[in-house]
């Protein structure tokens, strides 16, 4: 029998009932050197091993009848559990579960974890701002490069510096430490390079239908795709929950809001305007997207150190428009896009640079119209008409 064992945070103490007698009857104890000590007093052949050489071990010596692998935290709990029973069908197996991190940490500062998004960081940037943006308290597991401090540092560079963050450093440990402050108090400190964080947010961005009405947004002298076009905008872009987009032109900042609202990935919101990118900082703190981030400057130069886009709406061009929609194609030729036009030559012109590349287009022509009221009637008021020109993939050969 092969156990894979969640030990909790590596001592005794927090080891399950049913986790100590499969231990107490193992033949060999298998795990990382930290988690095997742990047992030294046991009879048991100790085994110190990285993940990847457990299941050679294993192989190799079929004399052990029982083997207990020792595996931190909860087995189901960003561990490597899953991973070795499927590689383990020969041998017959079971899982054993344990306290995890989060219900650990959480119970140590007395918060429930029944409604805390998790997300691990450990050997990957995963998607930190959209996350802590949307709900009100995120579990971190820090890990490689993204250590507690810069994942502070990251929080006061996005302007979300008064944060209340908690870390948690060797839980369970005689020198566990639990430090609590704000992100930009916790930036300055140093912290064990495994530790945890708990980021609260006590005003999360809330999920919105797309289409926001207009007047929640701050608007001034600076162009706004209204609400309807916004809707539709969205839905011909698709963002996925974890992608990266580009909003090009971004003016107010209204579609690349709802866009930041609809995923955690990070929203770059492109603009040449100062009125317009001060007016689009202004929203993007109202509406509490800290996964936005507004960049300065005229595309496609302005696309310099972003990461490739997913997907990406072109709301304004400046001139460029062949030029910008080259260099997307060139930053990932998969991208989705969607642009806007409301003259005939910037229709005509997305439409020809699509056809030169050789890529589908779909067309579609909205004409809005609302009513405004005047007196004791109601008169039809029509907006200006907008085209949008939606990229696919590229054309078979005929």
């Amino acid at each position: 029998m092969i156990d894979l064992i969640g030990i909790g945070m590596g001592s005794r103490e927090c080891l399950t009932l049913e986790a100590l007698h499969a231990i107490a009857r193992a033949d060999c104890l298998i795990g990382a050197g930290r988690l095997v000590d742990c047992f030294s007093d046991l009879p048991a052949q100790k085994e110190r091993c990285l993940p990847s050489q457990i299941v050679p071990f294993i192989k190799e010596h079929p004399e052990f009848e029982n083997v207990a692998v020792l595996l931190s935290g909860d087995a189901g709990f960003y561990s490597a559990a899953t991973k070795l029973r499927g590689e383990l069908l020969d041998r017959e197996s079971r899982t054993i579960c344990g306290i995890s991190s989060l219900q650990y940490f959480c119970a140590r500062l007395g918060i429930p974890w029944q409604d805390v998004a998790v997300l691990s960081l450990h050997g990957r940037e995963g998607h930190l701002l959209g996350t802590v943006a949307k709900n009100r308290r995120t579990f971190l597991l820090a890990g490689g490069e993204l250590t507690a401090e810069k994942i502070c540092r990251t929080l006061v560079c996005q302007g979300v510096g008064e944060l209340r963050v908690h870390i948690g450093e060797r839980l369970s440990y005689p020198d566990e430490r639990i430090s609590s402050g704000s992100a930009r108090e916790l930036a300055a400190g140093e912290y064990a390079p495994l530790s945890v964080l708990l980021v609260e947010n006590g005003n999360p961005a809330r999920s919105r239908l797309p289409g926001i009405p207009d007047g929640e947004f701050l608007r001034g002298p600076v162009p706004m795709t209204k609400s309807e076009v916004r809707a539709v905008i969205l839905s011909k872009l698709a963002p996925g929950a974890e992608e990266t987009v580009y909003d090009v032109g971004s003016g107010t900042g209204s579609v690349a809001i709802e866009l930041a609202l609809s995923t955690t990935g990070c929203v770059y919101a492109i603009e040449r305007e100062p009125d317009a990118l001060g007016l689009m900082e202004q929203n993007r703190r109202r509406f509490g997207v800290y996964h936005m981030q507004c960049v300065p400057g005229t595309a496609p130069a302005a696309f310099a150190g972003l990461p490739a886009p997913d997907c990406a709406f072109v709301g304004g061009s400046g001139g460029n428009l062949r030029e910008i929609i080259l260099a997307l194609y060139e930053k990932n030729p998969a991208a989705r896009l969607v642009i806007s036009a409301v003259t005939l030559e910037t229709l005509g012109e997305a439409t020809r640079v699509l056809a030169d590349l050789r890529r589908k287009a779909e067309v579609v022509e909205l004409s809005v119209t609302r009513t405004r009221r005047v007196g004791g009637y109601h008169l039809l008021d029509a907006q200006n008409p907008v085209f949008l020109i939606r990229a696919g993939g590229v054309q078979n050969e005929s």
